[in-house]
């Protein structure tokens, strides 16, 4: 049943129920953006939902980087060449640190959480 707002704002009954699941839905498939520029990780540090994924994107000019997660065994993105993306989901809640494979000196975090 939909009910008028002032302002023509149009409600539908049981809408709050409806929202948050689509809220929670809508979270956990958020992608967070980091843009590699300057030889840094823009931002360094990302938080990210349970499920949700981390999309790095290369805005270089000239140069290719990777995103490298030496605690896990050396897990490796595809090279990224200028304009390139490479994204990945995080499952499980934790701290995800990384680093550029050609330049170890560029440094990032993924902060997973519930």
């Amino acid at each position: 049943m939909r009910t008028e707002r002032p302002g023509g704002l149009k409600l539908l009954r049981g809408a709050p129920a409806a929202l948050a699941l689509v809220c929670a839905a809508a979270s956990a498939q958020t992608v967070n953006e980091v843009v590699i520029r300057d030889y840094r990780f823009e931002p360094a540090e990302v938080q990210a939902r349970v499920g949700g994924t981390v999309r790095w994107t290369n805005d270089e000019k000239r140069t290719s980087h990777s995103v490298i997660f030496p605690a896990e065994g050396g897990l490796e993105s595809v090279r990224m060449f200028p304009g390139d993306s490479w994204e990945r989901r995080f499952d499980k809640p934790g701290r995800y640190e990384y680093r550029c494979g050609p330049h170890p000196e560029m440094k990032g975090m993924v902060v997973v959480v519930e």
